[in-house]
Order: C-alpha cells, then structure tokens, then sequence
C-alpha cells in the first residue's frame, strides 16, 4: 500500500493507493476536506449527507466523474426528527460499488465522504470492501478502512443491513465490535460521548462477548 501526500497550504490530505485489497485508489473524508481532493483524479463519489443539507460546492471543482448521493442522519436507532440509514440506500451503496469492480485500474478512484469522515462513510467503505473481496474476512475490510481513515467509528445500522444484505451471517458486525473495543481502550472518554450521541448500543456491543 502507498501513501501520496498532497499539500495545500498547512494542510496534508492523503491519497491511499492500495494495490493489495482492491485494484482501484481509495479516499474516505469530510466534508471540510473536499477541496483538498479535487485535482487528484477522482472518478468516483458516493457522497452520504444529511437530508436537506445542500449539495458541496467542492463537487464543481472536480473533474468529470460518477457520483452517487445518499441522505439520511448518522443514527443507528429510529430517532423522531432523523432520518437512519434504510436497506433501499445501502442496496444502492452496494450497487455502486459493485459497479466498480468492473472499472479499469487506471484511473479508477474512490472517494466516499460523509460530513465529517468517520462514521456513515466508513461503514459505506467497509461494506465496499467486503463485498468486493468476499474471499478475505470482513475484518480485513474494516482493518483497511481503518489503516485509510484512522479515526474510523463506522455507522452499526448500516454494517448490520450491509451484512444482512451481504449474507455475511454477523462476520462485518462482530468485526466492528472488535474494532469499538479497541477504540474504547485507547480512548476511554469517547463512551460517554458515543452514548449521549446516541449511540449507546454500540457501546453494548462493544462490551459484549465475543
């Protein structure tokens, strides 16, 4: 796998070219970090917003490419005023990526972005991954997503519906218990932080048995 820098003025955005797990380029990010994208040759977006939050103006400054949007809240519960994640948008998520496969390697290139990069298109990452290279365990997926976004917290409703969809028999949520517990180890004040989000069944989860 290489990393090639970018820089634009203090700040550092990474391209991750990974030539061991897919055979296209892949970048996860925020919505602040778009600009910093725009002329490293992405073909293809899947853009997850919240509903009614205007389209990125970042997206006229790219090149010509595929892009698919999504909209719903970064929930995992159905909360009054939100909008979760639904199986219709992550059959979509999986369509698109599907699609990919049969892209070439030049020139292919990823780009998923959520507003801030760390948990709705995370998991949209993971669940690409895990269906493109069904023959690798979906911690791998995960463990790459992680390697490309570090502070990853992936979404668990859309894990869960991409495993459903995937028949992946629970492997993508129990490797995303793996990786809560590890991050709940190494960062003992995000608990009361995920659980005031509402968030408190990955918690749950992350304390569960294996």
């Amino acid at each position: 796998m290489a990393v090639a820098p970018s820089d634009r003025g203090t700040s550092k955005f990474l391209v991750i070219v990974n030539i061991e797990f897919v055979h296209f380029k892949l970048t996860v990010c925020g919505i602040e970090e778009l600009t910093g994208h725009c002329d490293v040759g992405v073909s293809h977006v899947l853009s997850i917003l919240d509903p009614g939050y205007p389209s990125p103006p970042a997206f006229g400054s790219f090149g010509e490419h595929e892009r698919l949007e999504l909209r719903f809240n970064d929930v995992i519960e159905d909360i009054e005023g939100c909008v979760p994640p639904q199986p219709a948008d992550v059959e979509r998520l999986l369509a698109f990526g599907q699609d990919l496969m049969h892209e070439s390697a030049t020139g292919t290139h990823l780009l998923v972005h959520c507003h801030a990069g760390i948990s709705r298109s995370t998991a949209a990452m993971t669940l690409i991954l895990a269906q493109a290279r069904p023959d690798r365990p979906a911690a791998d997926a995960l463990a790459e997503v992680v390697r490309i976004r570090p502070r990853a917290w992936p979404n668990l409703r859309i894990l869960e519906l991409g495993d459903m969809l995937l028949n992946r028999g629970g492997e993508i949520v129990a490797a995303a218990r793996a990786h809560y517990r590890t991050i709940m180890a190494q960062r003992p004040e995000f608990v009361a932080a995920m659980v005031a989000a509402g968030r408190s069944r990955e918690v749950e989860l992350a304390r569960t048995p294996a």
